[in-house]
């Protein structure tokens, strides 16, 4: 009887805070998650402080994160309370606002920290912030809110002009900044919302069709080739593409390849290094490939325990560049080894997994386009910073969702997950 009567009091209690935790939330296990998450980050920040030469940039910087994450979940608190129809109102002037950032950045735009070769912030007084990650909300809402009006699917590559053009435009403000790392996530904001709007895959695979041109035309025999298959598949399959459209898939291809050298010999020398050390990180060991080297040592040496928090050598001589920021994920591996790492990985592919889940839910074609597009920046990132600190992608300045330090990125994050709660709750 005693456990009877204890087993309802407990029934009584949790039911309750459940609904409570659920009216606050929208969706508690999504948003308790990344609260875990950031304050798993918090600690790796400050872990990656701790170093025999302290320096102002790196040993306070979880306090200063900590002051953004104060302010991320006010922002989210006040966000998650506003109506969708609001927030689909605001797609446009918020778009058109964006975009003028970032055409300012390039005139009056400045290098904060690691990055300060790159015109990615504005700067006012003692306050800098980041118009990049605002331009990623931004696009997704405007993108969704003119993908969410269509009547019939898109089908041709026509259909699909439009939708590249309005990613096309602020990804193409980010590059001239220049900043690829966030230009790739405007990338996969394009593909997972043009999926979701039920645009066939080997549509979109003929769309990103010429970056592979690109990459391939390095060697001349395979690009060749490249093209004959190309050529040859748009012939015998005919997929659902006009003449005209089937010879522009082939013109583009054709392009990426001959403007590959040009695109190159501008480059400048630490760009194109920063490609050849993906390939060998040992044909500049001591400069561009110093980075890559570093990080993988670090990854290997945490084995699968790890050296201890805030015991990893790498990061605690210093040998490890950006170790707060870009790679961060290097300093989990380090520290936590591959137990850390792959709960970490873990911990994405739920938050990822929930998005989907949200977004599949919904009957709201407008909130299933913005859940997916913010589901598309967040893959993004997660890819290329995770991939980059183990050899996987070339490296580029992009930082990991909820870990890396960033006081504009963090609250952007945060603000994309209100939204992303807000519209799945109420489509």
């Amino acid at each position: 009887a005693d456990l009877v009567s204890r087993a309802l009091s407990y029934r009584k209690w949790r039911y309750p805070m459940r609904r409570q935790l659920t009216k606050w939330l929208l969706e508690p296990p999504l948003v308790l998650a990344i609260l875990a998450l950031t304050c798993f980050g918090m600690a790796m920040i400050y872990s990656a402080g701790v170093v025999h030469i302290p320096n102002d940039v790196t040993q306070d910087a979880w306090i200063r994160q900590g002051i953004w994450f104060v302010l991320a979940v006010t922002a989210f608190g006040v966000v998650v309370r506003v109506p969708v129809r609001w927030i689909e109102w605001v797609a446009l002037p918020s778009y058109t606002l964006s975009v003028l950032l970032l055409v300012s950045t390039l005139v009056i735009g400045t290098g904060v920290g690691t990055a300060a070769g790159v015109k990615s912030w504005i700067q006012i007084g003692s306050f800098s912030f980041q118009p990049s990650e605002i331009a990623k909300i931004a696009t997704i809402l405007f993108l969704a809110r003119f993908l969410s009006q269509r009547k019939e699917p898109l089908n041709s590559v026509q259909d699909l002009l439009l939708p590249a053009l309005l990613v096309g435009l602020p990804l193409t403000l980010v590059i001239l900044q220049p900043d690829l790392g966030t230009a790739m996530a405007f990338g996969g904001i394009l593909l997972a919302m043009l999926f979701w709007a039920g645009t066939p895959v080997i549509l979109l695979l003929l769309i990103v069709s010429p970056v592979f041109g690109l990459i391939l035309s390095y060697d001349t025999v395979i690009w060749s080739g490249y093209i004959v298959a190309l050529a040859g598949f748009l012939y015998l399959f005919r997929y659902r593409l006009l003449l005209f459209e089937s010879i522009g898939v082939v013109l583009a291809n054709l392009a990426a390849g001959t403007v590959a050298q040009p695109l190159w010999n501008r480059l400048a020398t630490y760009q194109q290094n920063r490609i050849l050390v993906f390939l060998d990180p040992e044909v500049d060991p001591r400069g561009a490939g110093y980075q890559l080297i570093q990080s993988k040592v670090a990854v290997g040496s945490g084995g699968v325990m790890g050296q201890g928090f805030t015991l990893g050598p790498q990061k605690r001589y210093d040998f490890l560049p950006e170790q707060h920021t870009d790679f961060i994920f290097s300093v989990v591996g380090e520290e936590l080894g591959f137990i850390g790492t792959a709960l970490g990985i873990l911990a994405f592919c739920f938050i990822l997994g929930r998005l989907v889940h949200m977004a599949t839910r919904t009957a709201d074609p407008f909130a299933g386009l913005v859940v997916l597009g913010i589901f598309g920046a967040w893959i993004a990132h997660i890819f290329v910073n995770i991939g980059m600190t183990v050899g996987v992608v070339p490296i580029t300045g992009i930082p990991l969702p909820f870990v890396s330090y960033g006081g504009t990125f963090l609250l952007m994050c945060w603000i994309s997950l209100a939204i992303a709660v807000r519209v799945a709750h109420e489509g």
